[in-house]
């Protein structure tokens, strides 16, 4: 039988959020984070990138999309509140997506475009 996940109470969620993803925040019920990409192409490739890792992990974010931009949300419905598989999945979103190959890679940095990258903070 598998182990009741533990729901965070929001100052838990918030704290932990402080440590470990600056720059997500907690919003109703959701911690979430907004994303900013070169336009259309780019975002719909980093909303194709969250459902993959979603898919995978079995468990799913609401996504919110628009020209350049998504907002990523992330609760555990079945426990009824934040639990530790959302900030898993949360810290899996932002290591993929905002990945970089260094200057000094063989790959040279990579594309010379904005591609993917935060937006402002809230909340």
């Amino acid at each position: 039988m598998a182990e009741k996940l533990k729901v965070y109470s929001d100052e838990e969620v918030q704290e932990k959020l402080s440590q470990e993803l600056p720059e997500w925040y907690l919003e109703d019920g959701w911690i979430r984070r907004y994303y900013k990409t070169d336009g259309w192409q780019a975002t719909m490739m980093l909303v194709n990138t969250v459902g993959y890792l979603a898919e995978a992990s079995y468990h799913h974010p609401d996504l919110t999309v628009s020209w350049a931009k998504l907002w990523v949300k992330f609760t555990t419905h079945s426990a009824g509140g934040i639990t530790d598989k959302d900030f898993e999945m949360a810290k899996k979103v932002e290591s993929v997506v905002l990945w970089r190959p260094a200057e000094d890679s063989v790959f040279e940095g990579g594309t010379p475009n904005k591609w993917v990258r935060g937006g402002e903070k809230r909340g």
